[in-house]
């Protein structure tokens, strides 16, 4: 019979600075009210100018360490995700693993935008199960303030600067990971992009003068990818895991945008209660925001020992995912 992964430690860093509504207003055509009504946010964490992402997806997992009572050398593997990564090679992970002292840890970067974290999770998950490894870190790191275009309105309302990272381990029954739900639509990849940097379109003055080296997003045709998605991913992980919706104590969703959250609340007839959101102060942090949410909702007991929780990552690639867990952290 395989072992049955579970998360069983957090950890997480946001960085000091604070970019507020009233600051946007000084630079783009949008009023706090505006920004609100849209997006349900009022601030976002922005990284100083002497951080980078691997530094605070480092101090992520530091924390996490001190919160499991683990020594560094105790991790067998690092998967580190992101949409800001330091650089393009080496992996970010491999620049975590130096900060931290992981020396005996394998180290690699899985990319899938924000959906990032439900993708390496369920890795994370699958190499427990497995046997090859017993303490698998899986880190959320995110610097996308730099790759922002702070003229544009459809993006620097959103996006916010934060790591958070989790422990995964083999679980005692009845806790853990009970099931796993991933899918992509790469038809409709050019939803989010940042066009230029990789080998098809290296930089050059060109791009740069361009702008194609920022996010830039299809606002209208994610928001409804989002609210379609959200529903299908929670039924399908949970059909997948032998539950029902009614079974469901807490659903953790990618916090992207308030109106989205609620779009899928009400198609699932759910109370929005029942989803934790955090975005009002730090907005969409892409690969880390799922497990920041976790984090505080273990912080504030609204997710307990013994509860049924869906996590829901979605974004670029197209790509979506889901995990249904027994928690099992005391809050």
């Amino acid at each position: 019979m395989k072992k049955r992964a579970t998360i069983s430690a957090m950890g997480s860093y946001l960085p000091v600075g604070k970019i507020t509504n009233a600051d946007l207003e000084k630079n783009v055509e949008t009023d706090d009210e505006w920004i609100r009504t849209r997006t349900g946010i009022t601030e976002r964490r922005r990284i100083a100018v002497d951080e980078n992402c691997s530094d605070i997806g480092a101090k992520a997992c530091l924390e996490l360490l001190n919160n499991a009572s683990l020594d560094a050398t105790e991790i067998d593997l690092l998967i580190c995700t992101s949409l800001s990564h330091d650089q393009l090679c080496p992996s970010t992970a491999s620049l975590i693993q130096k900060q931290v002292g992981l020396k005996n840890a394998a180290a690699f970067d899985l990319t899938s935008a924000c959906a990032g974290f439900s993708f390496s999770l369920t890795t994370a998950a699958s190499f427990i199960e497995s046997g090859h490894y017993k303490n698998v870190v899986v880190v959320g790191s995110e610097a996308i303030s730099r790759l922002i275009n702070w003229s544009d309105r459809n993006t620097c309302i959103l996006f916010g600067d934060g790591a958070g990272a989790v422990l995964v381990q083999p679980a005692d029954e009845p806790y853990g990971i009970l099931g796993s739900y991933l899918a992509t639509d790469g038809k409709k990849s050019d939803a989010i992009e940042i066009k230029a940097g990789g080998s098809a379109i290296p930089a050059s003055h060109e791009t740069v003068d361009n702008g194609l080296h920022f996010l830039q997003m299809k606002g209208q045709e994610v928001f409804k990818f989002a609210v379609r998605v959200i529903p299908k991913a929670i039924n399908s992980v949970l059909e997948k895991s032998d539950l029902k919706i009614e079974d469901v104590d807490l659903i953790i969703p990618h916090q992207a945008n308030k109106r989205i959250i609620e779009a899928a609340a009400r198609q699932l007839d759910m109370p929005i209660e029942k989803f934790f959101t955090n975005l009002e102060l730090l907005g969409n942090t892409s690969t880390a925001s799922v497990p920041l949410a976790l984090e505080q909702s273990v912080k504030e007991k609204k997710l307990k020992k013994g509860d049924i929780v869906v996590t829901v990552g979605f974004g670029g690639g197209l790509s979506w995912g889901a995990n249904v867990l027994r928690w099992s952290i005391e809050g």
